[in-house]
């Protein structure tokens, strides 16, 4: 029997999933301990597939999402890199946008740049906006700066000239030279990274390229060996930011392209449950261990964006969020992230405030109630405080907790501090959580100019689907979703994931000169380059699919907006450009400015092989009969005994909370002005209590 894995690595637990050819699903969760974690996922394969009767060398396919180049730049624990530029660039890092992350914060740093400046050197060079070269390249002066760089013992080296986008002669000369004097070093060519123009964006991708390369490639070359060792022979692919997945070889080439690579897998996931519903708008909220995510599904379709940054409060996309991070633009779904999750740790602050986060208990030593050393409380510990989880073990049974523990601690180091009752303690932890959640819930839809009370929430994420019910109050969503195993939802997302190649060119010049066929000219070369790196990875040219967008804005912006290209089939198509450009800038931006002043800035082509897989068969257990404990809803309802049942024990008729839905791998709480269904396809449907009346 063939199946297919899918391995998603989190801050405090990795997730696998398995999913044969009849879609038989194996679910699994193994800690994410840094020192552990490949050893986990390979011996938690091989203990699945026991389970299921499968040999390793049946699988087809390996999807696999993970932080590890997230987690090197925000712990600055990336390659010792450096940077080579033409002279006069040298402090493009760290003049950046002149942005400031927090305009009013006058204690706020920018973020210290990846490479310091003794190691950024500068060539003698220079070429125009339109690629003609004004100074000549100095071949001899450029081979002392390589040898200067390499002197200082770099793993990497980033090459940024300016305007290679319009001419990349001069950073190909300067990568042969390092290539050919120290192969072993990461080499990144700012013309192969990111072709576009702004210079500190193409510099600073360009460096986070480098940055996390040689980690990205010693982590996928230890998974692969494993894998191997274990005889799974399928090709280990990856999650890109941009949802779609790649090959590992070319993931280890293109490091950058994988920085986002956790959390896109659960919108990827979320597009096809919102097309699977028929539900128009929705945003999803995926809580785990350390962070709370958000995004936004408009159509059965995520929102893409052209940049984000990596290491700010709030990683998003956003105008109103630049500055605080290092940026990368390449392409990414649209998903706001802050530090909030169920091992964030909660603290009293020297002003007497309560803090949740974004500090986090990881993996290793979690959260108090795991008994593993720590007595600094976290979220789980109050949501257990609350009742609303297992008084005695997770995950089935796998995990033994100890309740008194976090009693204990949650009592001395919050409520005691505060003078407060400790159920009323841990409700104001539960409600700072939310608060973060709606705070990455609102970066996507009201930042964006969408309204959340049209859209559903869904939930998921170990911890989603506890907060879920009081995230759409205060957001005024009425129904909320928690998909079939959404502890484990990002994995599914994996499996479901298109095999994508997006490639972009610069190409500045006023819109309203153009005619279809120049249009089309820059759009079919890129087109022709995604569909050959697509075949040569086994896709015959049939299965491929290919789209095309504009990046347009207007004449004297510094931003742009991606559009999508209609069939170039007469005049009317360049009309249809306009007239989407102008919706789009208005819905996002509140205004809009004349056609004549639009202008294109680059071409962009998509080129992808749709995944079909089977449905998942979903067999909801049930509960034990009769199971309930007392839970803590804040002051307006108090302390009740709440039933505890497992998502079979609901059916298409609503049943009122409160509720407790325990699973292996999530809870959900239905609050007791909420109700709870389970629709044809496995899905818990929550609804406000005279939502439907009001509809």
């Amino acid at each position: 029997m063939r199946y297919r894995v899918g391995i998603d690595i989190g801050g405090t637990f990795s997730d696998l999933v398995v999913m044969d050819e009849d879609g038989r699903v194996l679910t699994l969760k193994v800690s994410s301990a840094p020192d552990q974690v490949i050893g986990a996922l390979a011996d938690g394969l091989g203990e699945l597939q026991r389970q299921a009767g499968l040999a390793p060398a049946d699988a087809i396919a390996v999807v696999h999402g993970t932080t590890a180049a997230t987690n090197a730049i925000l712990e600055y624990a990336g390659a010792k890199t450096g940077l080579i530029t033409t002279r006069g660039f040298r402090d493009v890092l760290e003049i950046r946008r002149l942005r400031v992350g927090r305009l009013y914060d006058l204690a706020w740093e920018k973020p210290k740049p990846l490479v310091p400046r003794r190691r950024r050197f500068e060539v003698p060079e220079r070429v125009d906006v339109h690629g003609t070269v004004v100074e000549p390249f100095d071949a001899a002066e450029a081979e002392r700066v390589v040898e200067a760089a390499l002197a200082t013992g770099v793993e990497a080296i980033a090459v940024s000239l300016i305007h290679a986008y319009a001419n990349p002669e001069h950073e190909r000369r300067l990568g042969a030279m390092i290539a050919e004097r120290a192969p072993g070093v990461f080499l990144s060519l700012s013309s192969e990274v990111l072709p576009e123009i702004g210079e500190y964006e193409r510099t600073s991708t360009t460096v986070v390229n480098a940055y996390v390369g040689p980690v990205v490639d010693r982590y996928l070359g230890a998974l692969e060996r494993r894998l191997a060792e274990s005889g799974v022979a399928a090709p280990l692919q990856m999650m890109q930011s941009s949802g779609g997945v790649l090959r590992a070889s070319t993931a280890r080439r293109r490091p950058a392209q994988v920085v986002e690579s956790g959390p896109a897998a659960g919108v990827v996931a979320a597009v096809r449950l919102a097309r699977q519903c028929d539900l128009p708008n929705v945003i999803t909220v995926d809580m785990g261990g350390t962070t709370a995510k958000a995004s936004i599904v408009e159509g059965g379709r995520a929102f893409q964006m052209a940049e984000y940054e990596v290491g700010a409060g709030i990683s998003a996309g956003s105008r109103m969020f630049k500055g605080g991070g290092h940026l990368l633009r390449v392409p990414a779904l649209d998903i706001a992230e802050v530090g909030a999750g169920g091992g964030s740790l909660v603290r009293v602050d020297s002003g007497s405030g309560l803090r949740v986060g974004p500090e986090s208990a990881g993996a290793t030593p979690g959260p108090v109630c795991y008994g593993l050393g720590n007595e600094q409380p976290t979220l789980t510990d109050a949501n257990l405080v609350l009742g609303y989880l297992n008084q005695d073990h997770l995950l089935g049974g796998a995990l033994p907790i100890d309740g008194e523990a976090a009693h204990r601690a949650l009592r001395e180091r919050v409520a005691l501090p505060l003078g407060l009752d400790p159920l009323e303690a841990a409700y104001g932890v539960h409600r700072i959580a939310v608060s973060n959640m709606v705070r990455v819930a609102r970066a996507v839809s009201t930042e964006r100019g969408r309204d959340p009370r049209r859209c559903v929430l869904a939930a998921f994420g170990g911890n989603g689907p506890v907060h879920a019910a009081e995230v759409a109050r205060q957001l005024d969503i009425a129904e909320v979703v928690v998909p079939p195993w959404p502890g484990l939802f990002s994995a599914f997302g994996l499996l479901a994931a298109e095999t994508r190649h997006e490639l972009s060119q610069a190409h500045r010049v006023p819109f309203a000169g153009l005619t279809p066929a120049d249009l089309a000219a820059g759009l079919d070369g890129l087109e022709q380059t995604a569909r050959a790196a697509l075949r040569d990875e086994g896709h015959p040219d049939a299965s491929i699919a290919a789209e095309h967008y504009l990046d347009l804005r207007y004449r004297g912006q510094s931003s742009e907006l991606r559009v999508t290209v209609p069939p170039l089939d007469g005049p009317a198509a360049l009309d249809m450009i306009v007239a989407a450009f102008q919706r789009e800038h208005l819905q996002t931006y509140g205004h809009q400015d004349t056609a004549d002043r639009i202008e294109l800035v680059a071409f962009r082509v998509v080129a992808s092989v749709a995944e079909q897989i089977p449905p998942p068969r979903v067999e909801p257990a049930r509960g034990p009969a009769g199971l309930a404990r007392t839970a803590y809803f804040g002051r307006e309802h108090g302390s009740l005994l709440t039933p505890v049942i497992g998502r079979g024990d609901l059916d298409g008729t609503p049943r009122s909370g409160p509720l407790i839905v325990e699973e292996y791998d999530a809870t959900t709480i239905v609050p007791p002005d909420w109700s709870a269904r389970l629709d044809a396809y496995g899905n818990i449907r929550l609804s406000a209590l005279g939502a439907e009346d009001a509809r």
